[in-house]
């Protein structure tokens, strides 16, 4: 064990920096979970030193979101491998955007079936003294055959196995010499992502940075590769540790709760359904029970049906009723026989498709899941069973709304667990969402950047309630407040809280707007990254402009705009999730866990977090300057104020319509 200062590689630390790296040592020395909620600039990812000095000899898992929080971390140990220690890192990135195969589907999906097929050829081919894969004449000719939009063998796969004889052992496959080569050189030298294809050259990307990780002491990794148990568990087998051998540290971790309750819902639509009925009736001649089972889906579609004369966009149902009606007038007696059946029957249709190079999810895999889920629903209360309309669609889902169980599994099976984030408070209601009652070492850092360069207000006369939507002089004063906000200098940008009230407003002004190169965010996510660029590239070309986006949307978290990139934000609005039925049943599922503090935490805070990511695109070194509004009155009220950081809270100062103009006037 070492002083985090043998690792960190700067000449100083910032302000309560090595506050927070002691944190951190001590939680990776006893063991346990640490959260950090550090505002930007402090420096957070400089706490893997912390977690280098401790390591004795243990895995660091980094657990990130974006490649832009992959490219910082990347960042951050190269100085420590250059000015400190030799260290050795990796990363895994998704399969997605690194597989080399073409064709359609499932893509790791596709991966397994391709590696068992190629796996079971070459071990064939070995066995008649074929060693070298890539070599023998038989695989290379079934290469050249392969079907580029069904592909049964992986050739990039086949080129990085070679096989050893041993006395007594048999037949060994090991990495070739070329995977081998490549893998030391990505944990041994500095490897972009955009680097990695050219990186592997003919072998498989992901088998090279597998092996990369076998031999590295860091590896930076996507948050599906750690909250999926199945993807863990598969990862932490191919690398040979066990959790209790590794550190976690998860980064941005005001996330976890979303991502873990979204790893664990599962949804069906009306599509996914009549296309499983079409799978199942294809198969009628080879599986008894598929006439049995497409009773079973048309009583799911006439249920769906009938919710479609509900005037509710989203709304819980019972999942008692829905079990009975859905086995009434069939042969099965209850869901249980249901699910056994379409278990045999989703394993065959799996393993027919994979057989003919279709890697695809089936549609009844998917009905297969939602049914296994729905039962838990009725035993657990972390989970409700919701249905939602999309236009003229109705979807089913068994949705989690308690993340604390699987984060709790998460945490106590590694030796330490660490969480940073710049918005994880008030810490202790995080700590309450994430863990329950479980032991947790807490830090919380004050904001260091200099307050001159910033002004904070808050509209004590304008809100977004549902009851004052339709008030003409609220929607006016919000309208002055956002023209007011157009007369800041540079680029800004006004956060609302759904597309809807966006829309609103953007309508609104677009005349009032139409010179100040007004630019919305699109709900489209494959539109977004243009619209976004151009706003982006406006100061270089000495103008500027507003951008229009919903908080908690894909322009208000995880991006910099640093220095004249963005001047001033505004978030008009409190953004709560829409109240309904399933909200209400949430909310009180954690009153009844939490207490009076039940709805704060599972209602108020993401709303707070959200609110507070937006905001946050402002400031992001200590030169910046901005001004940062919350444009909402609730933020005024006790217990809603307490709830945002202590820097906030301290300068943010009231204001009115008319208050507000002459404060941009003095900012100016």
């Amino acid at each position: 064990m070492e002083n985090p200062d043998a690792y960190f590689p700067y000449e100083s630390y910032r302000p309560h920096q090595k506050e927070m790296l002691e944190c951190v040592a001590a939680c990776a020395r006893q063991g346990g979970i640490a959260m950090i909620d550090a505002p930007t600039g402090s420096g957070k990812s400089s706490v893997v030193a912390a977690l280098l000095a401790e390591r004795s000899g243990r895995k660091i898992f980094v657990a990130v979101r974006t490649i832009s929080q992959l490219n910082t971390f990347i960042r951050e140990l190269e100085l420590i491998r250059k000015k400190k220690r030799p260290i050795s890192y990796s990363y895994l990135i998704g399969k997605r955007s690194l597989c080399m195969l073409p064709g359609q589907g499932d893509i790791y999906r596709r991966c397994e079936g391709v590696k068992a097929v190629s796996t079971s050829l070459m071990r064939e081919r070995a066995e008649k003294g074929s060693l070298v894969p890539s070599k023998d004449p038989v695989i290379t000719q079934q290469i050249r055959k392969l079907d580029e939009e069904h592909p049964v063998i992986c050739p990039y796969y086949i080129r990085s196995r070679v096989f050893l004889t041993g006395e007594g052992s048999g037949l060994r496959m090991v990495p070739s010499t070329p995977l081998k080569t490549k893998a030391e050189r990505v944990s041994r030298e500095l490897a972009r992502p955009g680097e990695l294809r050219d990186i592997g050259a003919g072998i498989c990307p992901y088998e090279m940075l597998l092996l990369a990780a076998q031999r590295s002491d860091i590896i930076v990794v996507n948050y599906h590769h750690i909250f999926d148990e199945d993807i863990r568990n598969q990862l932490y087998g191919s690398l040979g540790i066990e959790p209790a051998d590794a550190m976690l540290l998860i980064d941005e971790a005001h996330n976890c709760g979303e991502v873990m309750t979204g790893i664990m819902n599962v949804v069906v639509g009306e599509q996914v359904l009549a296309q499983a009925d079409r799978e199942i009736a294809a198969i009628r001649r080879h599986i008894k029970s598929a006439a049995a089972i497409g009773q079973i889906i048309s009583n799911i579609a006439l249920f769906m049906q009938g919710l479609k004369n509900s005037h509710e966009t989203e709304d819980w149902f019972d999942p008692a009723i829905f079990n009975r009606m859905v086995v009434r007038g069939s042969l099965y007696r209850d869901m249980a026989e249901v699910v056994e059946d379409l278990m045999k029957i989703s394993e065959y249709i799996r393993e027919k498709n994979m057989m003919a190079g279709e890697y695809s999810m089936s549609a009844t895999e998917m009905l297969t899941a939602f049914l296994v889920r729905i039962s838990c629903s009725s035993t657990d209360p972390g989970y409700l069973t919701v249905y939602r309309k999309e236009e003229q669609d109705i979807f089913l889902e068994v949705r989690s709304i308690d993340p604390s169980d699987r984060l709790r599994d998460l945490a106590l099976s590694h030796h330490c667990t660490v969480l940073i984030s710049g918005t994880l408070a008030p810490l202790e209601s995080y700590q309450r969402y994430f863990f329950g009652d479980l032991p947790v070492t807490g830090c919380s850092l004050p904001n260091t950047f200099p307050k001159k360069n910033r002004m904070v207000l808050c509209a004590g006369d304008i809100t977004t309630a549902f009851s004052m939507r339709e008030n003409r002089e609220n929607s006016a004063r919000i309208a002055q407040y956002i023209q007011h906000f157009a007369r800041l200098k540079g680029n800004i940008a006004v956060y609302f809280p759904s597309y809807q009230i966006l829309d609103t407003y953007a309508r609104l002004l677009a005349a009032p707007l139409a010179s100040r190169n007004l630019i919305i965010e699109p709900k489209d996510a494959r539109d977004a990254g243009e619209a976004l660029t151009t706003f982006l590239s406006l100061p270089s070309r000495g103008k500027s402009g507003i951008l229009f986006a919903v908080a908690g949307g894909k322009w208000s978290e995880g991006l910099d705009y640093r220095g004249e990139l963005l001047s001033g934000a505004m978030v008009i609005g409190l953004p709560l999730a829409p109240y309904n039925q399933v909200r209400k049943m949430t909310i009180d599922y954690f009153r009844h866990k939490f207490g009076p503090d039940g709805e704060f935490i599972s209602y108020t805070l993401p709303a707070l977090n959200r609110a507070e990511q937006a905001i946050g695109r402002v400031l992001r070194t200590p030169e910046d300057r901005g001004m940062l509004v919350l444009g909402e009155k609730r933020f005024l009220e006790p217990r809603v104020k307490a709830g945002l950081p202590a820097w906030i809270r301290e300068e943010m100062v009231e204001c009115t319509a008319e208050s507000f103009g002459e404060a941009m006037k003095r900012w100016k």
